[in-house]
């Protein structure tokens, strides 16, 4: 079975927990807003994912990292955070994606995407393709953030929009999408490096 780690980052309160419960399919911390602190990791199997006729499925680890501020400092347009700073490389180590997700009514949340991207995408550094850009809509949000503009490197990379109360089905086959092509790079990847140790 294959295993690929994937990142949830992201401002404070944008509701990473809530989308890491929700593709998981797990039940830990609904209720009320508690922030993470440091981080927590959640596992989920989905055998066949890929489609392939071996039956290999996938093991993933969503790595729910904490936006709050009270837990780390960042200075912008420094290129990461500098009270946990010395963390975050373990955090990266070995992952095959970045999920950033946001609030997309708070102007905020739109610059601090900026520095997640830095820290976590072009510092390890990832593709863009291995990257997700995901506007998360709180129950009861009204505003219209549809059409956003990113500023560039941010509108290369794939958005999505998720309101858990009026389309979950939709929001769970974009994340499906995402996973399938985080195990596409992960095969594609192994494949090259078998090639290279045979030549």
């Amino acid at each position: 079975m294959l295993k690929a780690k994937v990142l949830l980052v992201g401002p404070r309160e944008s509701g990473k927990s809530v989308l890491a419960n929700f593709v998981s399919e797990s039940t830990e911390g609904i209720g009320s807003y508690s922030p993470t602190q440091g981080v927590r990791i959640l596992e989920y199997e989905k055998p066949n994912l890929n489609g392939n006729s071996k039956g290999a499925g996938c093991r993933f680890e969503l790595w729910d990292c904490s936006g709050d501020q009270n837990y780390q400092t960042y200075h912008f347009p420094r290129t990461c955070f500098s009270r946990f700073e010395t963390c975050w490389p373990a955090l990266m180590k070995d992952s095959h994606g970045v999920i950033i997700i946001f609030n997309p009514e708070l102007p905020s949340h739109l610059k601090e995407i900026e520095m997640w991207y830095s820290c976590f995408v072009q510092q390890q550094p990832l593709l863009d393709s291995q990257c997700l850009l995901v506007a998360h809509h709180k129950p009861g949000s009204a505003g219209d953030t549809e059409n956003l503009s990113l500023a560039y490197p941010l509108n290369k990379i794939k958005l999505i929009h998720s309101n858990l109360e009026d389309d979950p089905e939709d929001v769970r086959m974009e994340f499906m999408k995402y996973f399938k092509s985080i195990i596409t790079f992960i095969d594609e990847s192994r494949e090259r490096e078998e090639m290279s140790i045979i030549s």
